[in-house]
Formats: C-alpha cells, sequence, structure tokens
C-alpha cells in the first residue's frame, strides 16, 4: 500500500542534520527527520555525579523535552520532574550516546546532552539519539582539546523507526503510521553495523520471527545511510 506521504517501504524521510547550531554549546545539532525537529545540545562539565568521584573516568548522560506545541496539541511542561516516558527515552538516548565511546578514561568529565523536540511527527528519540551523536563527536573533540585528555569518541551511533503497517515493514514511521502501526519498534545502531538496542512491541496481536528480521533489515540499511550523513555534517 501507498504511504501517506508517497515514500516506498525502505525510504527514510528526508534527513538534514545542521551542525554548531548552538554557539554556546561545545556541540550541538538541529537534526530533522521529515517533520520531526529536534535540536540536540552537548555540554562539557567539570566533576562527574557522586558514584563515579575519586576514579578518574567521566561520564555522559541525557535529558530530554518536548515543548509544549510541538505537536498539534499543547502538552504541558513537566514542571514536577521527568515523567515516566521523558526518563525511559532520557535512558535510552544516554546508553546510546555512551556506546559511542571508546571508554571512560577522560578524566572527571561530564558530557550533558540536552536533546529538545521543537516539533514532532514521530520519531523524536530516534531522531534525537542520531543529532545527540554529532553533538557529542564535536564535544569530544573539544573536550581534547582543552583539557589535553584522550579523545574518548569512537563511531558514530544512529538510530531509526521501524514498523509492521497493514502487514508489510515499513522504515521511519511518522506520526500517521506509528499510530496505526501493529508492531513498532525503534533500532538503535553503533557504526558500521552493531546492535545497541531494539526496543519492539506489538501492539495488537503478535509478529512473527520472519518480520522482525524483516524490520532489522530495513532498520540497518537505513541506519547507514544516516551514518554516511552523519560523516558528511562532521566533515569526516
Amino acid at each position: 500500500m501507498a504511504r501517506p506521504d508517497g515514500r516506498g517501504v525502505a525510504d527514510l524521510r528526508p534527513l538534514v542534520l545542521e551542525r554548531g547550531t548552538n554557539p554556546y554549546a561545545e556541540g550541538s545539532c538541529l537534526v530533522r527527520m521529515g517533520g520531526t525537529l529536534v535540536l540536540c545540545t552537548a555540554s562539557v562539565e567539570a566533576g562527574v555525579p557522586l558514584w563515579r568521584k575519586g576514579t578518574g573516568l567521566g561520564w555522559v548522560t541525557a535529558e530530554y523535552a518536548m515543548l509544549p506545541r510541538a505537536t498539534s496539541e499543547r502538552t504541558p511542561r513537566e514542571r514536577q520532574g521527568a515523567g515516566g516516558r521523558t526518563q525511559e527515552i532520557q535512558r535510552l538516548i544516554g546508553r546510546s550516546a555512551r556506546a559511542a565511546l571508546t571508554g571512560f578514561d577522560f578524566g572527571e568529565y561530564t558530557i550533558r546532552l540536552d536533546c529538545d523536540v521543537l516539533q514532532a511527527d514521530g520519531g523524536t528519540r530516534t531522531a534525537a539519539v542520531t543529532g545527540a551523536a554529532v553533538a557529542l563527536a564535536d564535544a569530544c573533540d573539544h573536550l581534547a582539546a582543552t583539557a589535553h585528555t584522550k579523545n574518548p569518541f569512537g563511531r558514530l551511533v544512529a538510530a531509526v523507526s521501524v514498523g509492521m503497517v497493514d502487514g508489510e515493514a515499513r522504515l521511519d514511521l511518522d506520526y500517521a503510521e506509528d499510530r496505526e502501526a501493529g508492531v513498532d519498534a525503534n533500532v538503535v545502531v553503533a557504526e558500521p553495523d552493531a546492535l545497541v538496542e531494539v526496543q519492539g512491541t506489538a501492539e495488537r496481536g503478535t509478529y512473527s520471527r520472519a518480520e522482525l528480521d524483516r524490520m532489522l533489515d530495513l532498520a540497518l540499511a537505513g541506519t547507514a545511510r544516516i551514518f554516511a550523513a552523519q560523516r558528511a555534517a562532521l566533515g569526516r
């Protein structure tokens, strides 16, 4: 069946990675995937969480938020602290970013990733992972140059959504497709093809091993194209 925007089942939405959009952050990237727009910044801070103090090791963590009118109806700000969904996405971004590192032996510094959704049309967490990796690469370069420590950045990490819609596997779902999907999955990959995380849920019924394999094949092909866009944005 035709997709709402006319794409083929294996096509990504138009992807734009605008590096260095925030002049104050040590790393930043504005990522657009179709109608989803996320601003990712990476801040280098002296010090680490209490449980890490005295080890000589650094840390990478992430925060995620959605602006009130990022969606068709206003969403209240989370003034009392991050809700369950937000916390889960923050942890996903943090785990994904840490998979990009060769290690944490860069001194007691924290790299804090902030991913703010300006506009949402599906795939906000996957777009955040992709943009955060670009911001993280620049922040690691900055840390190595200014703190005269080891550059911990080892490889790119990217993410994309996949799903089963109307009985067929599709790549990079927008909101309309995500809402109708029988299966919805998010796949995080470390370059070139190592799986970091697979979040897959049957929204209705179940799904087969063959369907999972088709979705993973689409995700790996999609992240290969995202890696190419990240490298182009970073000039690597």
